[in-house]
């Protein structure tokens, strides 16, 4: 084998570690040598993800093409590898539970937050809506 085939090269990069992994597995599955790096540098501060890249799927040169046979035909991912932008901080929304940028923006109900949270407001003035809903682990977060 020559060198220039035994180079390591990032494929793909993704936002979600979650998502990362699932295609790490999918290649895997099809015979294709590969890993994740980056995952730890996101997984002890998510706002790194910008500027880090996200994770980085890792493989050989030499299995680009098959790696893009394999995802072809199992259909593209990267739909669900997106960001919410949170627009009082003007940052992106991260999972503090999975640190997945998988997330939803809950809707509030105007019937909802009528009575009922003006009395649990007086209560408990410090209780706080969730208004995010992570994708991935299923937790509501503010």
């Amino acid at each position: 084998m020559s060198e220039d085939n035994d180079k390591i090269i990032t494929f793909e990069s993704y936002y979600d570690p979650m998502l990362a992994h699932i295609i790490r597995s999918r290649l895997e599955a099809n015979g294709i040598s590969c890993f994740i790096a980056d995952e730890n540098i996101i997984g002890a501060n998510p706002l790194y993800n910008n500027a880090v890249g996200g994770v980085k799927l890792k493989i050989f040169e030499k299995d680009i093409e098959r790696c893009r046979e394999i995802l072809a035909t199992e259909g593209d991912l990267h739909e669900s590898d997106h960001f919410e932008i949170d627009n009082e901080n003007n940052t992106y929304v991260v999972c503090p539970y999975c640190a997945s940028t998988n997330v939803t923006s809950i809707e509030k109900d105007e019937n909802e937050t009528g009575m009922l949270s003006s009395f649990v407001n007086l209560i408990n003035p410090f209780s706080s809506q969730k208004n995010w809903h992570c994708n991935n682990c299923q937790q509501d977060f503010e």
